[in-house]
């Protein structure tokens, strides 16, 4: 693995955790004490101690000495590289559903169209047909169906008798 994607393993790992986070987010609004920033936590000096070494580790925080102080400052540079990387991602998935869209728009549209049509052909099928245009008036299907009529009576066999006993 190269050197930018294992900075990046433990900028995400330590944003894995909310109050890691939340204390991101509080370092956002200016240089704030290890004591200062561990008091809305409501979590022991040591605890947030912890989470401050995951930070700094990450180098999310930089942490000096002002004799006993410990004022903490956010550091934004693996934040920014995260974003970076993350960007890459959000331009696939955003032509990912440009495309999506267009397919959709395009189903939408084809439809639309066949439900057009599917209202013409109604609309055609509601005529009712005049007796001149209407096939079975036409002699030459009376004759055709008389004859099928007449052909299944001669060929179709009645029952055997049954004899009482």
């Amino acid at each position: 693995m190269n050197r930018h994607s294992d900075a990046l393993s433990v900028t995400f790992a330590a944003l894995a955790d909310p109050t890691r986070r939340a204390m991101l987010l509080r370092l956002s609004q200016g240089e704030i004490s290890v004591s200062a920033l561990a008091e809305p936590f409501q979590m022991s000096l040591p605890a947030a101690t912890k989470h401050l070494r995951v930070l700094e580790h990450a180098g999310l925080v930089q942490k000096s000495r002002d004799a006993q102080r410990r004022p903490c400052r956010i550091n934004a540079e693996p934040l920014k590289q995260a974003t970076d990387w993350m960007a890459q991602y959000r331009q696939f998935w955003e032509g990912s559903l440009d495309r999506l869209d267009a397919y959709l728009q395009q189903l939408q549209a084809a439809e639309k169209s066949q439900d057009s049509d599917v209202e013409a052909l109604s609309a055609k099928s509601s005529v009712n047909l005049n007796p001149a245009t209407d096939i079975t008036n036409k002699p030459a299907f009376k004759s055709a169906a008389k004859k099928t009529r007449s052909q299944k009576h001669t060929t179709s066999k009645s029952a055997p008798e049954r004899k009482a006993p």
